[in-house]
């Protein structure tokens, strides 16, 4: 299988060379794209260097499958181009996420509507994507009517640069930024760019993604999304309203019997999904399971996965994992 990452040399990029060597996913060639400035820069996949390409090269040397994390523009202009010559897409952008010609794909929600004629699929929004694997099961048995999520979002979220701000403001040095605020010691609700409706491009991917996702319009949505200064993972306090009556019990069954989750929620003895619990493990991590005592059949509950991995490149690893057990490419 030979396989191009496409923004090899970012931070998601090098956190999907980490999964592709840790999952031992069935690499034959590997091809590590990135900008022209980054072209002939040496990088390191199972102990071999390798020397980074550029787009064209990459094209022409025919792989079977390209995972790009490489940002929306390069992603609309460059996707195309590699799905013409035949290689299956795998987008880490927002560039194809809600067009309907194109799959959003969590591989435990969803991964069975992919099909051969799929040459681009996208990779969700990384806190959309931990809320819809803790929640879709549920959904699935108990039916949700309305979802309320606040996020508490790493800076790895937004790359390197936001990742330097924030120790560089530790360390009390200028630097770079990557926020129009300080991040350390301070908290911005103001996640990518505000749209008109007054939430911001980061909320409202959470609202329609999850439609989309689970598969299901009726399911109302609303999202406030914030960076605070930590690493590791994002974290969200998620309000669910369903639709069948149901005890506490059962919500711990389904979620213990759902992929990908990891329940971690005992208070007396103060254990609860954490970032730094989370960092480097690819399970969405799901405590603090209460009732909400305001109106029934409602339920509290605290989602946390590392933004890198389950929010990025381990889910395109698993749709590409997909696609060659089930002879898609």
């Amino acid at each position: 299988m030979k396989v191009a990452v496409v923004g090899a040399t970012g931070l998601v990029g090098g956190e999907i060379l980490k999964v592709l060597a840790e999952r031992d996913f069935p690499v034959t060639e590997l091809l590590l794209v990135a900008s022209e400035r980054s072209v002939g820069k040496q990088m390191e996949f199972k102990g071999k260097q390798i020397k980074v390409i550029g787009m064209q090269d990459a094209i022409a040397a025919a792989p079977q499958i390209a995972i790009f994390s490489a940002g929306g523009s390069t992603s609309t202009e460059w996707a195309p181009r590699f799905a013409e010559a035949g290689i299956v897409v795998v987008d880490n952008s927002s560039a194809w996420r809600m067009d309907p010609t194109k799959k959003l794909v969590v591989p435990e929600i969803n991964a069975r509507e992919l099909t051969k004629e799929d040459k681009i699929i996208a990779n969700p929004n990384c806190s959309t994507i931990q809320m819809v694997v803790a929640l879709n099961k549920l959904h699935e048995e108990l039916k949700a009517k309305r979802i309320v999520v606040s996020t508490y979002q790493s800076v790895t979220g937004t790359g390197v640069k936001a990742v330097e701000q924030l120790m560089n403001e530790r360390a009390g040095k200028e630097g770079e930024k990557a926020y129009p605020y300080p991040i350390d010691l301070n908290v911005l609700p103001h996640i990518d760019v505000f749209q008109d409706n007054g939430y911001t491009k980061e909320e409202m991917k959470m609202i329609l993604e999850t439609k989309k996702i689970m598969g299901d319009d009726s399911i109302r949505v609303t999202a406030t999304a914030v960076r605070i200064p930590v690493m590791g993972g994002h974290s969200e306090s998620v309000n669910v309203e369903f639709e069948k009556d149901f005890t506490l019990d059962e919500v711990y069954r389904i979620l213990n019997e759902t992929e990908g989750v990891k329940v971690v929620d005992d208070v007396k003895n103060l254990q609860y999904p954490m970032p730094k619990d989370a960092h480097g493990k690819d399970e969405v991590l799901v405590g603090r399971v209460r009732l909400d005592e305001t109106q029934p059949r409602t339920l509290n509950m605290w989602i946390v996965a590392d933004n890198l991995r389950k929010g990025a490149a381990t889910n395109a690893v698993q749709i590409a994992e997909y696609l060659v057990k089930h002879d898609l490419v």
